[in-house]
């Protein structure tokens, strides 16, 4: 019988693997594993077992010290074995370089950024964002198949009433083939965008780097973040990082645009976002086409009397 087994690096996105697995176990009937690798792999296995799946699989070494996607994706081939089976993989930056790898190793299918996955005569429909978000692909495969579903697709998986097994395993791995001479620590924002409850985003019409304080006061009154639009950072180089597709897809309960016009790229990384609000002195912009509640005015009015109603909200 075909098997489920779900991976990634980062714990939150594998109990939100794990919901995704126990949805297809409830639809047919196969068996849920999960994989751990690295030094707290036997740590991370037993939170797994005890979320809903029916083993789970640990594999420590040192040669998981470093990331390298080949040593990873042959670890999980090894474990995955010949089977025909499903593979779910975390859709982070690291996922999204192991997916393929392993994909190959197992010669099976690969979809990526799936959203929504169903079975039937003995297929798999993996559904997944087109055209810059505009469309929905589906994608039909038999197994073997590897997928990968971005962060916060799923809600994580809560507590089973029976824990599953756990199992540790020694594999015979070698060494990676790329050797790491130095690390630089990159810049990066306070907090990582695609966690963030509540974002205010800085578009082209916020016309000076030191206007962006404003946006960073609102943000946080509402316990939030400040992102932007690509050429906020792209071009003007204020931002490390932008929201957007080819950028970081975002999904908060709130997110603020300011003085953002709506292009496609930047739509597509906000469209699981829970309420968009849109500020922008064109009544025109396309932002307010996604948007849930609008504003047509200078952003250098409506950001300060935004922010004086919320902190009399938080007064009172």
């Amino acid at each position: 019988m075909p098997s489920i087994w779900v991976y990634s690096e980062v714990q939150s996105v594998a109990l939100e693997l794990v919901r995704a697995g126990l949805q297809l176990k409830q639809a047919t009937g196969w068996s849920l594993v999960s994989a751990s690798l690295g030094a707290d792999a036997l740590k991370r296995a037993e939170e797994l077992a005890e979320h809903g799946v029916d083993k789970a699989v640990a594999v420590s070494g040192a040669v998981f010290e470093q990331f390298d996607a080949e040593v990873y994706a042959k670890a999980l081939a090894k474990l995955v074995g010949s089977e025909p089976t499903l593979v779910l993989v975390g859709g982070t930056k690291r996922g999204k370089e192991l997916a393929p790898r392993l994909a190959t190793k197992l010669d099976a299918g690969c979809v990526t950024d799936c959203i929504e996955l169903s079975y039937k005569d003995d297929m798999i429909y993996a559904k997944r964002s087109a055209y810059g978000g505009v469309a929905i692909a589906t994608m039909v495969s038999p197994l073997p198949l590897v997928v990968t579903i971005p962060p916060r697709k799923f809600e994580a998986a809560e507590k089973a009433a029976e824990k599953g097994s756990v199992e540790q395993v020694s594999l015979e791995l070698p060494g990676p083939r790329v050797k790491v001479v130095e690390v630089r620590k990159k810049e990066v924002a306070r907090a990582k965008l695609d966690e963030a409850r509540v974002i205010v985003s800085a578009g082209r019409g916020v016309k000076a780097k030191q206007d962006l304080e404003m946006l960073r006061e609102l943000a946080e009154l509402l316990g939030g973040e400040v992102g932007c639009s690509r050429p906020v950072a792209a071009d003007r180089g204020w931002f490390p990082q932008w929201i957007g597709l080819s950028g970081v897809k975002v999904k908060p309960d709130l997110y603020i645009a300011v003085g953002i016009s709506g292009a496609l790229q930047h739509i597509a990384g906000i469209r699981d976002s829970k309420i968009i609000v849109a500020i922008n002195k064109d009544p025109e912009a396309p932002i307010f086409k996604v948007a849930d509640y609008g504003i047509v005015g200078d952003l250098y009015k409506v950001i300060p009397a935004l922010k004086n109603a919320v902190e009399k909200a938080v007064r009172s």
